[in-house]
């Protein structure tokens, strides 16, 4: 584990509990991070993003909620892919917890998960918003009692977040004016993400990422401009200087941007994606 994972393994506040899963990559930064959450005397505990299916990384999430004297009361994904769902049903059957997810999919049990829940099961309300983009299932959860949002791959702790082949830039782009304005509405203290470290200053980083993407915009009208016609070559232009090895993820995200501007007329001729 290296030095910036030590500061997201075992981070708390103080109703969550940062467990670090051991599948660091150039798309998941240090790893995944499960979040354990229960209010201070609570009997039972919620868990969110498992994680991959790793053995070692679910029976330790079992076996710390038990070691505070509780029991996962359920199991909740912020999206369906595997890096965060992979061990749900795994998790499932360690715990006897049910899975409830946006994607009928990736549940078990009879209880799905739609913008508006109140999960009340670890003693505290855990509040669902939906916030598609990255992906169409993903959701975002607001611990009110902590100030705090998990954030699933809505908002990163480091970097910015691609949008996937099921995702959307329109939708994305919704998603954080919604958590900009809850932002200040209700005082946000802390980001809690998917990947990498908990973000102090929510607004700031909601801005920043805000930012970025109309920048990120603007380059891609740039290369359009200057006549690349398909994404490969506005990804060598305007992610020249990110490392080839997120070149294919950037080439999605372009598809995305130009799935954007083709809406508002901003495509030219000849330009495929």
């Amino acid at each position: 584990m290296n030095a910036a994972s030590t500061g997201i393994d075992g981070f708390r506040t103080p109703r969550a509990t940062c467990l670090l899963a051991p599948n660091p990559s150039p798309m998941t930064l240090d790893g995944t991070n499960t979040w354990l959450i229960a209010e201070p005397g609570s009997e039972t505990a919620l868990v969110v993003d498992p994680g991959p299916l790793d053995e070692g990384h679910l029976l330790r999430v079992r076996d710390q909620v038990a070691g505070f004297g509780r029991r996962v009361a359920v199991i909740v994904l912020t999206h369906r892919h595997p890096d965060h769902s992979a061990g749900a049903a795994r998790l499932a059957e360690l715990t006897g917890a049910p899975v409830r997810a946006v994607d009928p999919a990736q549940r078990l049990g009879d209880e799905g998960l739609a913008a508006g829940d109140v999960l009340t099961q670890a003693g505290c309300d855990l509040r669902v918003i939906a916030t598609p983009g990255h992906t169409d299932d993903s959701v975002c959860l607001e611990l009110p009692a902590d100030g705090a949002v998990l954030t699933g791959d809505t908002v990163l702790g480091r970097g910015t977040t691609v949008i996937a082949g099921d995702g959307s830039l329109g939708d994305y782009l919704g998603s954080l004016g919604r958590l900009r304005a809850l932002a200040d509405q209700a005082g946000l203290r802390a980001l809690l993400p998917g990947h990498g470290p908990m973000l102090a200053r929510p607004a700031e980083a909601l801005d920043y990422y805000l930012a970025h993407r109309a920048q990120r915009l603007d380059e891609i009208r740039g290369a359009l401009a200057a006549g690349d016609q398909t994404p490969e070559q506005i990804v060598a232009r305007v992610y020249a200087d990110v490392d080839p090895v997120l070149w294919p993820p950037a080439a999605q995200s372009v598809r995305s941007q130009l799935t954007y501007l083709s809406a508002l007329g901003e495509v030219p001729p000849g330009v495929s994606w």
